[in-house]
């Protein structure tokens, strides 16, 4: 089993039934992998909700596991941010943190903004937004 980390991006493609976002998430569980989120997915994804998108949006989160965010993920993410901006590129600090909840799993983050996660410890899937 190898977990990966679904960015915001996938999860909204999800509750919008978007199909490729299904396919890929079944694919996953059909080899054995184990799709995560962090508490930061879960923030921004609620932040855009309807209240009629409430329920689908618990299900969905209720069917996944939520990495934890502590101390360790939070330095990472400032180490990220600092190297990067004395690079003369600022990283969204939410960015940094779901990078760091991935990392904290193993390095997997499957994303639609694969531009946003720079960092080499990483490995990235593109899910292409909106399929």
């Amino acid at each position: 089993m190898a977990p990966v980390l679904l960015d915001t991006t996938i999860l909204i493609d999800l509750l919008r039934g978007r199909p490729e976002a299904s396919r890929r998430l079944l694919a996953l569980r059909g080899v054995g992998d184990a799709p995560y989120a962090c508490a930061v997915n879960v923030e921004e994804t609620v932040r855009g909700l309807s209240p009629r998108e409430h329920a689908q949006a618990r299900t969905l989160f209720d069917g996944l596991r939520i990495v934890p965010l502590g101390a360790v993920e939070g330095w990472q993410a400032g180490e990220w941010r600092r190297e990067f901006a004395r690079r003369g590129r600022t990283l969204a600090q939410a960015d940094c943190l779901v990078a760091a909840a991935a990392l904290s799993l193993g390095g997997r983050l499957a994303t639609g903004n694969p531009k946003d996660f720079p960092m080499r410890k990483l490995t990235i899937e593109h899910w292409p937004v909106g399929t």
